[in-house]
């Protein structure tokens, strides 16, 4: 099945998030092939085995733990409250998702831990900004401790971290002894931008606990929490319960990964939706462009009147909240995806004109 076999040559002027794209056929058809007959619930079937089986084996890491759950910030959050405790400090970048999107719910299922931002251009933290923020950290009974450092990749502005980036930094964080997590929501999209494979990206580069994220790359609702120390395995089970994330036709959540991860097709889909966006960012041009991103995210400067062109022809993308343009205007955010055509982009890019 090709891309065009999939999504409409009419153009759609949805750039407002991936998240908007419809479930790629492959996952839909994994979805009707394991909707047949009974299962064991709460993932106790073989094919929630064998999807948990499928991502160790695409990560080289045949001892990590694989669960799944419902969303992007239930992955993140109880990811963090494992590396951290109520007491602890997570460290971030100001733009990441935990720190702007997630309606403190890392606080909530750390019971309490802080979010410290951390500086660094173009949504990455910068390593000497860490190293100096660490060699400050307090043992002190009046502050928090610190406790991880969650990387976001693909960032939340489109960029990429390189592996050598990542290592960087949980090298920075696991010397001040640290745990690192890695919010993954675009993972496959930071993968096929950087030429990285998943375990040089995460687990070889330092990584702890990895949120592997689906719903923004094609399939419907699930997400994968991927933890590579197994001594870690047993409470996330109870956190995940005490959640209510442990699903109970879990069955469905993997089949979901089946389809996604099978030959590769997300890793293609990632591809795809990058190169929609670089079309969109050569046809905008360099004035335009806000950040040097390399994934499916684009953030530009454009003006008010070509914007009321945009939303008068139907298009859908967003005012950010946390990026700026050099007049201190909201900067418009589009975001490709899966199902993103080269017509979507052509058209988008003649109304601005």
């Amino acid at each position: 099945m090709t891309f065009q076999d999939t999504v409409t040559t009419e153009p759609t002027l949805f750039f407002a998030s991936d998240n908007g794209a419809p479930v790629h056929p492959k996952v839909m058809q994994a979805m009707a092939d394991a909707n047949r007959g009974m299962a064991m619930p709460y993932g106790n079937d073989p094919l929630t085995a064998a999807a948990a089986r499928q991502i160790r084996d695409l990560f080289e890491a045949p001892e990590a733990a694989v669960h799944f759950v419902g969303s992007g910030t239930a992955a993140n959050a109880l990811s963090l409250a494992l590396l951290s405790p109520a007491w602890g400090g997570v460290y971030c970048h100001p733009l990441a998702h935990i720190n702007n999107d997630e309606c403190g719910a890392p606080e909530f299922f750390t019971a309490g831990a802080k979010l410290l931002p951390v500086p660094g251009a173009e949504g990455r933290i910068d390593p000497d900004a860490l190293r100096a923020t660490l060699a400050g950290m307090s043992t002190s009974v009046h502050t928090v401790q610190g406790a991880a450092l969650s990387l976001t990749n693909l960032t939340e502005i489109g960029t990429a971290y390189e592996a050598a980036q990542v290592a960087a930094l949980a090298g920075i964080a696991r010397a001040a002894g640290l745990g690192v997590h890695l919010d993954g929501s675009r993972l496959a999209n930071a993968l096929a931008a950087s030429g990285a494979s998943p375990a040089e990206m995460t687990w070889k580069a330092g990584i702890d606990v990895l949120s592997l994220g689906g719903a923004k790359g094609g399939m419907m609702n699930a997400e994968a929490v991927v933890i590579f120390d197994p001594a870690m395995a047993r409470e996330f089970e109870l956190r995940r319960k005490r959640a209510g994330q442990l699903t109970s036709k879990m069955r469905f959540h993997a089949a979901q990964f089946h389809g996604w991860l099978d030959e590769g097709l997300w890793l293609d889909l990632g591809r795809h939706a990058n190169a929609m966006a670089e079309r969109m960012r050569q046809g905008l041009g360099p004035d335009r462009l806000l950040a040097a991103g390399t994934g499916n995210i684009v953030f530009a400067d454009i003006p008010e009147a070509a914007q009321d062109r945009l939303r008068a022809r139907g298009a859908l993308f967003y005012n950010s909240r946390t990026v700026r343009t050099s007049e201190g205007r909201p900067a418009c955010r589009m975001v490709c995806s899966w199902a993103t055509h080269p017509v979507d982009v052509d058209a988008f890019l003649e109304a601005v004109g």
